[in-house]
């Protein structure tokens, strides 16, 4: 990659940021396409992060994503905010715009349902109730793109049921009731006659315990998901794929977030192939939290 006066930058921010893979991402992507551009993460510490938005401007970038902790702090920093960013409540990508202003968007939401369109293309989303797990960052966005796809019924369940209704109230519009909150313990009967199951928790990601779900009453016609990458197979996925399940992995929701970014800097759409994946994994993924 050759850098020159005329590379376009952009990049991810975040504290602590050195963990992610989105430069790898979009770094094989500049390669893929002969695009004169470059992608790397920048580390802003807490209180520096309104400072760090107005250097996007001020130093002619073309945007950057936004990870934890800022994903929320990124909406108040925006002069325009999209609706699915404002519907999610949190914005993972900021578009530095010709005239100057900075709009904030949510790619997360595409990202899972571009990964389930992918990799179950046999889903059909208004047939059957889906179960998610967790009520956290990912969450967020995996409800909005359910209910977006036409899910008659969504089954919230989380650890903290209280997190869990706020997420349900806060969606509530949008949901028109479709979103129902269960306690934890319920989370194995809720399988029953579902078309989906997601897990956006933690549980099963490396260091991590495994997320403790009897799959029993799950239809072998549903399709398993988990927001977790590291490992690729969680054992989630590995018990619902014996039992005849599809399964989707968490890394392509990572790798689909990032088209719509990309395209929206530097005007090209990517396309998300074998080798990138294989890029990706052959790069020693550690883990990290769905966020």
């Amino acid at each position: 990659m050759l850098i020159n006066g005329k590379t376009a930058v952009a990049g991810v921010i975040g504290w602590p940021v050195s963990h992610s893979k989105s430069p790898l991402l979009h770094n094989f992507w500049f390669r893929e396409y002969g695009i004169n551009g470059a992608y790397v993460a920048f580390p802003v510490a807490p209180g520096r992060f309104e400072s760090a938005i107005s250097g996007l401007v001020a130093l002619g970038l073309k945007g950057a994503n936004v990870t934890v902790p800022y994903k929320e702090a990124a909406l108040e920093a925006a002069d325009l905010v999209s609706d699915e960013a404002a519907r999610i409540g949190a914005a993972n990508t900021l578009v530095v715009l010709e005239d100057g202003r900075i709009e904030a968007r949510n790619t997360d939401c595409f990202g899972f349902t571009e990964n389930l369109r992918h990799g179950a293309p046999g889903w059909q989303p208004q047939r059957a109730p889906a179960v998610v797990l967790g009520a956290g960052g990912a969450s967020r966005a995996v409800l909005v793109g359910l209910l977006d796809a036409g899910v008659p019924e969504i089954r919230l369940i989380n650890r903290s049921r209280a997190k869990a209704d706020t997420l349900s109230k806060q969606l509530g519009t949008g949901g028109s009731g479709r979103i129902r909150v269960l306690d934890w313990e319920e989370r194995s009967a809720a399988l029953q006659d579902a078309g989906l199951l997601a897990n956006t928790t933690s549980l099963g990601m490396g260091g991590q315990p495994a997320l403790d779900i009897d799959l029993g009453a799950l239809p072998e016609t549903a399709t398993v998901t988990d927001a977790v990458y590291t490992p690729l197979e969680t054992p989630l996925l590995k018990a619902a794929r014996h039992r005849g399940n599809v399964c989707v992995d968490g890394l392509g929701m990572l790798l689909y977030q990032a088209v719509s970014a990309f395209e929206a800097w530097f005007g090209v759409r990517p396309d998300v192939t074998p080798a990138l994946r294989a890029h990706l994994l052959g790069a020693d993924l550690p883990a990290a939290r769905p966020a």
